[in-house]
């Protein structure tokens, strides 16, 4: 029953920003289902809003929260040189206390990716390992 409910419960974590007389509000939007080898479509589609297609914590809902996003460009430089993907997996399936992740403003996408592959940990595996991938090709040179 749980694996059935978390698409329900993405509804409710998916955000989206729209201007409101000069004020920026966040509004929840469905979880839209994507291809699981697919990084790039998965940051599109779940991290971009906040974070920026370009990774650098710029995105259109950025300036509507309360915790900034993280500028996912400089987390090899952060981390002398080498991306920290144990970090970031970590960081995805929501294992990770952040500030933002995990709260009302920050989806934990490990409980979503869990939902939309009706519980195949296969499935949930290549998602967060090609988000993970796709994170990387993000960084900083």
């Amino acid at each position: 029953m749980l694996v059935r409910i978390l698409p329900v419960i993405g509804l409710l974590a998916c955000l989206a920003v729209f201007g409101v007389s000069q004020q920026k509000e966040i509004r929840h939007v469905p979880v839209k289902a994507t291809s699981p080898a697919s990084g790039p479509e998965m940051y599109t589609a779940y991290c971009a809003v906040c974070h920026g297609i370009d990774g650098t914590g710029k995105g259109p809902a950025a300036e509507a929260l309360k915790v900034p996003p993280t500028d996912l460009t400089v987390l090899a430089k952060k981390n002398g040189g080498k991306h920290p993907s144990d970090h970031v997996t970590t960081a995805i399936r929501g294992e990770l206390r952040l500030p933002a992740h995990g709260s009302k403003e920050m989806p934990v996408w490990g409980e979503l990716f869990w939902g939309m592959s009706e519980g195949h940990s296969s499935e949930v595996q290549l998602r967060v390992t090609n988000l993970n991938k796709y994170i990387e090709s993000l960084q900083a040179k």
